[in-house]
């Protein structure tokens, strides 16, 4: 998992809410919100389908994700993982410890055949003029 994760994904902090991650999910490269407490174990992965209708903006944003089937250990053999996700149709998988420490972010390629790297979330983040450069949000 090092070799292909994400190593600083955007983190979200305990006190995110719905309406914050809607203004995030307005980014179409963005498929899945990491929330985690203040020593960066994760609380929940929330998926833009999470933040449908009936969740309040006001809500907390850890509240409406979940932690089961969107997670994977730092272990974890890559060629199986690579093929569940594209069985399942899931991009974005946080990658944990075994104690819950957000490491990364897998996150597949549209195309499924390979995974975006830092470099490529780096430059689409400079030639965004609308995305923080990179900036982690803590709420």
């Amino acid at each position: 998992m090092a070799d292909v994760m994400l190593r600083k994904p955007e983190l979200h902090g305990r006190g995110t809410t719905v309406g914050q991650l809607r203004d995030y999910f307005e980014d179409d490269h963005v498929h899945a919100a990491i929330v985690v407490d203040a020593d960066c174990r994760l609380l929940a992965v929330v998926e833009r389908a999470d933040l449908a209708a009936g969740v309040q903006a006001g809500d907390l944003a850890a509240t409406a994700g979940r932690c089961e089937d969107r997670t994977v250990a730092a272990s974890a053999d890559l060629v199986t993982v690579w093929e569940e996700m594209r069985i399942r149709g899931r991009r974005r998988l946080a990658v944990v410890d075994g104690s819950g420490m957000v490491l990364g972010l897998l996150a597949l390629k549209r195309t499924g055949l390979g995974f975006c790297s830092d470099a490529d979330v780096r430059s689409r983040r400079e030639n965004s003029p609308d995305r923080c450069q990179g900036q982690p949000v803590r709420t």
